[in-house]
């Protein structure tokens, strides 16, 4: 009779079990390629869980002959903790799997690529958002999990759930930054204030949202440059989103002309400009002029258009098109600097003298009497006072005797 606990009895239980899995592989597999015949999902779920499902079948039914026919005692606690693991990790790994496809499904009825797509920007940036999170979550439970299939782990782990208080304090310290902005990125995915695809002015940059992860937001600049911001910029900082309730813009073009311009030409020009475009929506056309001081005319032409990129190269479109026509066919709309030379006559001598005199009566000294009066006390001769001096006459002194 032969013997199953045994090394070969082992061996030959580990056989049978993995052709037994493969044979649930194939048959499975058989079951989706027909489901996907008819629908889509099947083999999107097929080619996204195929590896894991298949390693976990096949570590399942290895698991089990090995638990059934392991000879050696001393062995099975290793082997049983082994595959436990393998198990656990392979689990995880099929969840993930499993949650990125349902994510993807989600995303995949909503298309981008349409006019009107408001509704379809916010599911993808939401689904994206949840697909991360899921990941996150179940990769954390994973590890968490495996960790309590060690005992010391295990009394570890019951000694820091009667610290927990403690430990959340201090984790919330160390990683502040980190944690308000995975909750700033949660709170754009689910509060409307960004989508992906969304364009935005921020940092004084133009761009479209390409990219909301959980930590920082990638802003695709206009000029192939990416910009990663972090997700609290978008909750702290003012920024311009210019999609927020639709794609539709309206956009200006300013012109400082001359002022013998004639705005009914223009609008004229404009209406025949504009029908030899497609990229103009035809929502509205509008030619004002907004100023008219100094030397110039401002003419404001304002357009509209489906979204920001065709809005920018429709203002370009009419812009050129104008200087074109101001060039060719309106040659005094061009903007003119005027200097105006202005020679003065000489004045007589009379009226100089007449000014002169008029201006000597104007003063603090001159005009009134007291004026007069204050410019004598100035002006009169001081008077020189002298007084008489006593003469002292004085005696020779007495000659020498000898």
């Amino acid at each position: 009779m032969f013997e199953w606990k045994s090394w070969l009895g082992l061996a030959v239980a580990v056989a049978i079990a993995v052709v037994a899995a493969l044979i649930v592989i194939a048959f499975i597999a058989l079951i989706v390629r027909g489901a996907a015949r008819r629908r889509e999902w099947p083999g999107a779920l097929a080619s996204g869980a195929r590896h894991p499902f298949r390693l976990l079948i096949v570590l399942i039914a290895a698991w089990s002959a090995v638990t059934a026919t392991l000879p050696d005692e001393e062995w099975r606690a290793g082997l049983n903790h082994t595959f436990l693991i393998a198990v656990i990790a392979t689990a995880g790994w099929l969840a993930a799997r499993l949650i990125a496809f349902a994510a993807g499904l989600g995303m995949a009825r909503y298309r981008t690529d349409i006019p009107d797509n408001k509704v379809a920007r916010r599911m993808q940036t939401q689904l994206a958002l949840v697909r991360r999170l899921g990941v996150v979550i179940v990769a954390v439970l994973t590890f968490g999990s495996i960790l309590l299939t060690f005992p010391g782990v295990q009394a570890l782990g019951t000694s820091l759930l009667a610290s927990a208080g403690l430990v959340s304090i201090v984790a919330g310290l160390a990683a502040q930054s980190t944690l308000a902005n995975v909750f700033a990125g949660v709170q754009l995915a689910f509060s409307d204030a960004i989508r992906v695809d969304d364009v935005v002015i921020a940092q004084g940059e133009w761009g479209r949202i390409e990219e909301i992860t959980l930590t920082y937001v990638v802003v695709h600049i206009w000029d192939d440059r990416r910009m990663v911001l972090p997700s609290t910029y978008f909750t702290t900082t003012p920024f311009e989103n210019w999609t927020r309730n639709s794609s539709e813009l309206l956009g200006s073009v300013e012109l400082d002309l001359d002022w013998r311009v004639s705005p009914v030409a223009m609008r004229q020009e404009l209406a025949d400009i504009l029908t030899r475009t497609t990229i103009w929506d035809g929502r509205a056309s509008v030619l004002q002029v907004t100023d008219a001081v100094g030397g110039f005319v401002r003419v404001r032409i304002l357009v509209t258009a489906i979204d920001a990129p065709t809005l920018f190269d429709l203002r370009c479109f009419v812009r050129e098109e104008m200087i074109e026509w101001i060039q060719s066919q309106d040659e005094a709309a061009i903007p003119r600097t005027r200097v105006q030379t202005v020679t003065e006559s000489p004045r007589p001598k009379q009226k100089v003298k007449e000014q002169a005199a008029h201006t000597d009566q104007i003063g603090l000294f001159t005009g009134t009497a007291e004026a007069e009066e204050r410019a004598n006390q100035f002006t009169q001769a001081i008077p020189i006072i002298t007084q008489s001096m006593p003469i002292i006459e004085v005696d020779d002194p007495p000659a020498a005797k000898p």
